[in-house]
């Protein structure tokens, strides 16, 4: 299933936050969304997801979901969402369980997302024993039961610190190399846009517009963080965003 957003508009009152965004997400590519501060990418991600309704334009899901996906969209947040009271396995269930399946598959899907995510050994876990990374591995494994046709990843890693984060860029791309997934991934940090995103989709300060799109044609398990092609992507997207970050951070510091 692709997605297509056909010139999405949006403003909060007399604050215009969204301008003209058209673009369209392929099956099995990462799209990365990168921009100032305020220019709108989680308000956008949130259109995309159903959240909220653009003040103008739409959002179109085109040809089917995978014909064993409990939900077209899920989504990855930056804090984790996980229940406290609830065990991994539990955290994991619970996405499972409004829908019409047997115990026996329920119990089979967990299984599995359990061994992609590397978290087998910690299924009777809670929480508040496991790590900031664990904890994240565990929102992912519990978007991938649904096996969506397009996760949305909100700022997942910005949480963690630098050894954790480079820990879970190796496991996403590990996770997309053995069954490649369709993403929408926002974020502020142009490394992590530049190790996991197919497609790097810039915004223009707010109102936000884009600015450009970036192609990065390296396949994803080939990438390493000091590989010179992607440190000039990565140089190339700053010299795009530096004078309208500076902007915005003015912007938002005297608002």
């Amino acid at each position: 299933m692709d997605l297509r957003l056909e010139r999405i508009c949006h403003s909060y009152s007399d604050l215009r936050v969204i301008e003209d965004v058209s673009l369209t997400i392929s099956q099995g590519q990462v799209v990365c969304i990168v921009g100032p501060s305020g220019c709108g990418k989680s308000t956008l991600l949130r259109f995309i997801g159903g959240l909220e309704r653009p003040s103008a334009g739409r959002v179109l899901q085109i040809g089917a979901p995978p014909a064993d996906s409990l939900n077209p969209l899920t989504y990855v947040f930056q804090d984790f969402a996980l229940l406290p009271w609830r065990s991994v396995e539990g955290n994991i269930s619970l996405a499972l369980e409004e829908h019409a399946i047997s115990a026996a598959r329920r119990e089979m899907i967990i299984e599995d997302v359990l061994a992609r995510t590397k978290l087998s050994d910690f299924r009777k876990a809670l929480p508040r024993q496991l790590s900031g990374g664990m904890k994240q591995r565990v929102a992912i494994a519990r978007a991938l039961a649904v096996n969506p046709a397009v996760m949305l990843l909100d700022e997942p890693l910005s949480a963690l610190d630098a050894q954790t984060r480079e820990l879970l860029m190796e496991d996403l791309v590990d996770l997309w190399t053995r069954k490649p997934f369709t993403a929408v991934y926002v974020t502020h940090n142009l490394a992590e846009a530049v190790r996991l995103g197919h497609r790097i989709v810039v915004l223009s300060r707010r109102p936000g517009r884009i600015r450009t799109t970036v192609d990065i044609d390296i396949p994803l398990c080939d990438r390493r963080a000091d590989d010179p092609v992607l440190e000039a992507h990565q140089r190339h997207l700053w010299d795009l965003l530096r004078a309208e970050a500076i902007a915005a951070d003015k912007e938002l510091v005297h608002a």
